[in-house]
């Protein structure tokens, strides 16, 4: 068969065929009277396996290696293959996400576009400094995509720069809630997280299509599984004036971790007088627990000091008769701030 007619049956065209011949891949040898090449039936069939090959991404030295040597291991280069081409979908797929972006940036002309891409590299940059300067930039010079900050503001583990882009995201006027509220189910705990720090900024925004308000979306994560998550939530939820994060803060504050802040909302919480009591009654039962150490009684009692009420008066009253010295002058002084006119504590008259 002359090579005009194996590339019509073929489809390879007589240039590749050609190409091939060069190259060692394929060897008519038969000839024509004429002197034209002859491709054999075997030929041909060599051909096929060549473009089989060829179809799963392997190159011409890999074709002719999977072909010709006996000691060749095709399950090395599959392997090879599928993290190579795993490797070409992700940066495809980023490609594909960032135009996504710039399109969605509605930009007027290409300073724009070519603004919108500076202003996405430099949000995945490894300096802090230009991811700070990004998130900046993308509420006081340009249009950055929403999509991209939470991206952004998801992965950050900077703190400086995961505030600047709550603060972006913020005042972004996009759908962010939506956005952050998928990150609430990423099965990575500081993931979800970052999304309740993220909600917990944003006020007077509309509530997704499905209906959640973000008061709503850190009420949920208050059940996560994952206790940094819960005490994230019980902060921002404590800001908000919400009581349901009054447990959580009360074991923050026993447990030591973040407890400063814990109490800070406490104490937000108890200037409703409707909360006060029921925050003072729940902080007295766990000082009433053998198990505490005493660092944490004594924080039990700094956490009171911010609850008004008689429920509160009486219990540093007989804090200030308590075993542990430090919790009984830390009860006796903030008596006296409370009530200056009298002296109540530990030896006195």
């Amino acid at each position: 068969m002359l090579i005009g007619e194996v590339a019509r049956r073929s489809g390879v065209s007589a240039r590749m065929l050609r190409h091939y011949e060069a190259l060692g891949l394929v060897r008519p040898n038969a000839r024509t009277g004429t002197g034209y090449r002859e491709y054999s039936g075997e030929d041909i069939q060599r051909i096929f396996h060549i473009e089989s090959l060829r179809s799963l991404g392997l190159s011409l030295r890999d074709v002719a290696c999977a072909l010709d040597d006996p000691g060749f291991e095709p399950s090395a280069l599959v392997d090879d293959l599928v993290r190579r081409t795993r490797q070409r979908i992700a940066e495809e797929t980023e490609l594909l996400t960032r135009l996504c972006r710039i399109g969605a940036a509605e930009p007027a002309g290409w300073d724009d576009v070519l603004r919108s891409v500076a202003l996405l590299h430099a949000l995945g940059s490894q300096s802090a400094g230009k991811r700070q300067r990004a998130a900046l930039s993308s509420v006081e010079q340009a249009r950055m995509p929403v999509e991209a900050l939470v991206e952004a503001a998801l992965s950050e583990t900077d703190p400086n720069v995961a505030g600047t882009l709550r603060w972006a995201l913020a005042h972004s006027g996009g759908d962010a809630l939506a956005l952050l509220a998928e990150g609430l189910d990423s099965p990575a705990a500081e993931v979800r997280a970052r999304a309740v720090q993220c909600i917990a900024e944003l006020e007077d925004v509309e509530p997704t299509t499905e209906g959640a308000t973000p008061t709503a979306l850190l009420r949920a994560a208050l059940a996560d599984s994952e206790v940094t998550v819960r005490r994230c939530a019980a902060l921002a939820l404590g800001a908000r004036g919400a009581a349901e994060a009054v447990p959580t803060l009360i074991d923050m504050i026993v447990q030591e971790t973040n407890g400063a802040s814990a109490a800070d909302a406490l104490s937000g919480l108890a200037a409703d007088p409707a909360l006060a009591e029921p925050i003072a009654a729940r902080l007295v039962d766990r000082l009433a627990h053998d198990t505490l150490t005493s660092s944490a009684r004594l924080s039990l009692t700094h956490a009171l000091a911010g609850v008004p009420g008689p429920t509160t008066s009486r219990a540093l009253a007989d804090l200030t008769h308590d075993e542990d010295r430090a919790v009984a002058l830390t009860a006796a002084y903030v008596l006296q701030l409370r009530r200056p006119e009298q002296h109540t504590g530990p030896g006195s008259s």
